[in-house]
């Protein structure tokens, strides 16, 4: 059987843009959605759904949040496979659990102190950090609708491992779903300390840099399918700014968070956390195990 797309939803704009994502992810694969919603409180925050549903806010329940959100999901894609829940424990628990038989878990962001969408809300940040599959938080455009792609790009981070990345592979069956470039970057710096007097680089020790970065980029992608449309870029910079960069022209930015088992704590990184504050298209985050 199929394992489903999993959508966290809570009533709120971003969920909602959350749901139509999620959608139309499983449409692509053909497998069935699950929309869950998982709250210890009989609440919601926004007002998008109440006034859908022509209520009150505290008339809103969380079947009518789950059950308008099936309705949502099969207006936009009439041939799925839907199924919903509500569970009564804390949402970033209960999506990490439903993470573990699920092919991804798709969530909305949300904004506060009135920058919308520039900082992540904490169970979009939690669950990223924790579960065991990929996890796609929606970002991007500031309304409650999620368009078709619009850049027929996904754009993959390359980092230093250059075979067997959960991320890149993630990143090439999207692109191939999508029928999108796989735009695959690699940053690469110069340090400071190695100027044109080094002894070992005789003047050229950012071109040597360069060089490197290209090859662990080719090694990296040395088995992606030839009927990848495959873009590769080495560009100069911090990982964490050539991603941004380059999620302006995406529609899906990849990138992997290594998971140490046993390790407790949030296992995201540094890239990936900044790419889930800031980045300007949606984000999959793809564990990747030490």
């Amino acid at each position: 059987m199929d394992l489903p797309i999993v959508v966290g939803v809570d009533g709120s704009e971003p969920s909602l843009r959350a749901v139509d994502w999620a959608a139309d992810e499983a449409a692509l694969r053909g497998a069935p959605l699950r929309v869950v919603y998982a709250s210890l409180w009989e609440r919601y925050e926004g007002a998008a759904l109440a006034q859908d549903l022509g209520k009150p806010s505290e008339e809103v329940t969380a079947e009518s949040i789950v059950r308008t959100a099936a309705q949502r999901a099969r207006l936009r894609q009439a041939a799925l496979e839907i199924s919903t829940d509500v569970l009564p424990e804390e949402a970033e628990y209960a999506l990490v659990r439903e993470g573990r038989e699920a092919a991804a878990l798709v969530l909305g962001t949300r904004g506060r102190s009135g920058f919308v969408e520039m900082l992540l809300g904490s169970v979009s940040l939690t669950v990223a950090a924790r579960a065991d599959c990929p996890v796609i938080v929606l970002r991007g455009s500031h309304d409650n609708q999620v368009r078709a792609g619009t850049h027929g790009r996904v754009v993959v981070g390359i980092g230093e491992r250059t075979t067997g990345s959960a991320a890149l592979n993630f990143a090439v069956q999207e692109a191939r779903l999508r029928h999108a470039t796989l735009d695959a970057v690699r940053a690469w710096r110069c340090p400071a300390h190695e100027t044109t007097d080094h002894p070992l680089f005789a003047g050229e020790p950012a071109r040597l840099h360069e060089q490197q970065a290209g090859e662990v980029l080719d090694k990296a992608l040395e088995d992606v399918p030839a009927d990848v449309d495959l873009r590769r870029r080495t560009v100069e910079g911090p990982a964490r700014r050539v991603l941004l960069d380059a999620s302006c022209a995406a529609d899906l930015l990849v990138v992997g968070a290594r998971r140490n088992p046993g390790h407790l704590g949030l296992q995201l990184g540094r890239v990936a956390h900044a790419m889930l504050h800031h980045a300007a298209s949606a984000v999959a985050v793809v564990p990747e195990q030490a």
